[in-house]
């Protein structure tokens, strides 16, 4: 099995619909925990999981490195990140690659 597909079938909080690095869209404006607010319609990173999925941490990049605690009703998935394989020249590397420092 791949490292992708053993990454994707992973599930790091038992009954959470979101793990973390999943993309999110907040649904409502929420309140940072540096009192900024983020606007309905931002994308951002979930980080954190609380509670097997009743609250998640996410980061957004506006503004910079803004953390808030969202409820799960309050977001909803775009995207999932999945680790990437490359190739340099016939050798497939699968990230994270420890033993070296491979320039992109």
């Amino acid at each position: 099995m791949s490292i992708a597909v053993s990454y994707t079938l992973r599930k790091a909080e038992p009954g959470a619909l979101l793990r973390e690095l999943d993309d999110v869209r907040v649904l409502i404006d929420v309140l940072t925990d540096d009192g900024d607010t983020v606007a309905t319609g931002t994308d951002g990173t979930v980080v954190a999981v609380w509670n097997g999925g009743e609250a998640y941490d996410v980061e957004f990049p506006e503004p910079m490195g803004a953390l808030a605690t969202v409820k799960a009703a309050n977001l909803a998935r775009v995207g999932r990140s999945v680790p990437r394989a490359r190739t340099i020249g016939r050798r497939l590397l699968r990230y994270p690659v420890a033993r070296s420092f491979i320039p992109c």
